[in-house]
């Protein structure tokens, strides 16, 4: 990758559905040598997927929570992961090293559905031992991807 791929990959990750011409005349390439380099950034697998960011609070999920997770023994991890990732609410999950074994990033409506989620899903799932959450009051800096 060279300065050019990255700055495609700028241009992409603040708007997935930018215009390939309008790349090209922002990064000053032709049209073809610009989609050139996104089918190989593509086909390399640099490009995973194209996304877009939801405003959670206008879907009503601007409570964002991190739940570290701990657990009990490591023949329960395999489970705990196939669960994990069922559920919408979780936007992240992270192995740790440190004193807890995971960190989930979850996106809910209030308190009460937290509350939920993590009595009625998360510490049914077998394995988990122990959890600890902490409540975001704000979100200064949010990126999918560095």
């Amino acid at each position: 990758m060279d300065d050019l791929d990255y700055k495609i990959l700028d241009l992409l990750k603040e708007n997935s559905r930018i215009q390939i011409s309008d790349i090209s005349r922002s990064i000053k390439l032709s049209i073809p040598a610009v989609s050139e380099r996104i089918r190989k950034l593509d086909g390399t697998g640099i490009i995973e997927k194209y996304t877009i960011k939801i405003n959670r609070e206008k879907t009503n999920c601007s409570l964002l929570a991190f739940i570290f997770v701990n657990i009990d023994k490591p023949e329960h991890i395999s489970g705990f992961r196939s669960s994990i990732i069922k559920f919408s609410s979780v936007l992240e999950c992270h192995h740790l090293a440190g004193e807890y074994d995971y960190m989930l990033k979850v996106a809910l409506n209030n308190t009460k559905t937290l509350e939920d989620f993590i009595l009625n899903k998360l510490k049914k799932i077998v394995g988990v031992q122990k959890t600890n959450t902490i409540i975001s009051l704000s979100s200064i800096k949010e990126e999918i991807n560095p």
